[in-house]
């Protein structure tokens, strides 16, 4: 247990430390054109880049100031299986990447790093997705990494319709 713990702990560790930065390049869909709930007044997305580079990006519309990042992961539509550690909920797979799993944060495999855009700038998540509370077009950016990449960066950025 503790093994997991100290490995959890490390990856949370790499996960901080990643520098912010951008991508021009993306080959995401317009995500107003499948937006859940388009007609709401504020939008925030989830953008997923999978080890191979393919990415994915949904659109959620909220009524309310911010929406929970659990929130917008449920309604985006998105596949993914969570296990929980002392910092929030990690990501042990998304939209089926990596398609069966024994452990969620195994040491010397690729993992699912975090990042919160504001603003139009990618920071590292700080928390667990389901500490983050979003704001009208904010995004969780998902990028699964080798664990060897001391310095992951973001996906791409969001991209409005």
């Amino acid at each position: 247990m503790r093994k997991h713990i100290a490995t959890a702990s490390a990856i949370l560790a790499l996960v901080l430390v990643a520098a912010c930065g951008s991508s021009s390049s993306s080959s995401a869909s317009n995500p107003n054109s499948s937006c859940v709930n388009a007609s709401a007044p504020h939008h925030a997305y989830v953008v997923v880049e999978h080890l191979s580079g393919t990415l994915v990006q949904k659109c959620v519309g909220f009524t309310g100031d911010t929406i929970a990042g659990q929130a917008l992961m449920d309604q985006s539509g998105i596949k993914f299986q969570t296990q929980t550690y002392s910092f929030g909920k990690a990501a042990c797979a998304i939209d089926n990447e990596p398609a069966s799993f024994t452990q969620c944060l195994p040491q010397n495999a690729p993992y699912w790093a975090l990042f919160v855009e504001t603003k139009g700038a990618w920071a590292t998540a700080q928390t667990g997705y389901d500490a983050v509370n979003l704001n009208d077009k904010d995004a969780l950016g998902w990028r699964y990494v080798q664990s060897s990449d001391q310095n992951p960066s973001p996906p791409p950025p969001a991209h409005e319709g």
